[in-house]
């Protein structure tokens, strides 16, 4: 009989600091990972376009590395607010040459964001080595079995609707605890279909059928999050809510991504994942330089 899932039930224990992605672990730091994001889509919210032949891709995963990307997060299908699906066989044309190029080129572990079975099966097999499903493993039946056959990483990411009207009216009780208790229940599904604990990252889902006000109540509340007992990720790069914060379009955002990345390494984020690597990674870097020295 399992278990119902509590804080005392799925919290690792102090010292547990390694995400397990298959054969290999994943140390996580005092200062958070950064994930690079690499969409090889023609209309993705920032960047659609950038990176849709195979050279591009491959150049910009390079350089992203380059830039000090722990992780490299290639997608195929844009997940922006109104966005269309695409075919399984269109994202696959899309994803699995660029991961088995950059797979056989750069050292950092690769993950696939996708919400599609097949799609996963085929990037691990490629190279990858992490799952970032949007839908938390709930849009294709097939994927939670996939993910404990391989015992592939999980990033395991909450949405309210679909992305073609996660933002047409989002509503929360209380977002937080919304979440949490969201969490509470999928975390135990995964567990109780064979996903190990150590496999789990969590991601609140910035924009993802949220408004401005849920987003920012959400990133100033981590630890309720991190009090589940598993690595905290945010993707918050670019997003729209910094534009109702300080009214910029999407290419002016890189500052107000960077104030939200501090902010979040104030609460001990386990994993950033980011468009603009290098001027974060500097952040960072900066910040806790003097912060260490901070009496």
């Amino acid at each position: 009989m399992t278990l119902p899932i509590t804080n005392s039930s799925i919290k690792p224990s102090e010292d547990h600091r390694l995400w397990k992605c298959g054969s290999s672990s994943i140390p996580l730091k005092r200062l958070p990972l950064l994930m690079g994001i690499l969409n090889v889509t023609p209309d993705s919210f920032s960047d659609g376009g950038e990176a849709s032949d195979l050279a591009a891709a491959v150049k910009k995963g390079l350089q992203l590395e380059e830039d000090g990307a722990d992780i490299l997060d290639i997608g195929g299908e844009s997940t922006r607010p109104g966005a269309e699906p695409v075919t399984v066989e269109e994202e696959l044309k899309r994803v699995i040459p660029v991961i088995k190029a950059l797979s056989a080129q750069i050292q950092i572990p690769i993950s696939v964001d996708t919400t599609k079975a097949e799609v996963a099966r085929q990037a691990l097999h490629a190279g990858a080595i992490i799952i970032n499903d949007i839908s938390g493993l709930t849009f294709d039946p097939d994927m939670i079995s996939l993910a404990a056959s391989t015992q592939a990483g999980v990033i395991c990411m909450h949405i309210q609707g679909t992305p073609q009207n996660m933002q047409d009216h989002p509503e929360y009780q209380n977002v937080v605890s919304d979440l949490k208790v969201w969490f509470k229940d999928r975390i135990q599904k995964l567990l109780d279909s064979g996903v190990d604990r150590e496999q789990i990252v969590i991601d609140p889902g910035i924009g993802f059928g949220k408004t401005a006000e849920h987003n920012l109540d959400i990133l100033s509340q981590i630890q309720d999050l991190k009090d589940l007992g598993f690595p905290v990720l945010i993707g918050h790069s670019r997003k729209r809510f910094l534009s109702k914060l300080l009214n910029r379009p999407v290419e002016e955002r890189l500052a107000g991504t960077i104030g939200v990345s501090l902010a979040l390494a104030c609460q001990s984020v386990d994993i950033l994942r980011l468009h603009d690597v290098a001027a974060n990674r500097d952040a960072l870097s900066a910040w806790d330089a003097i912060s260490q020295r901070v009496t």
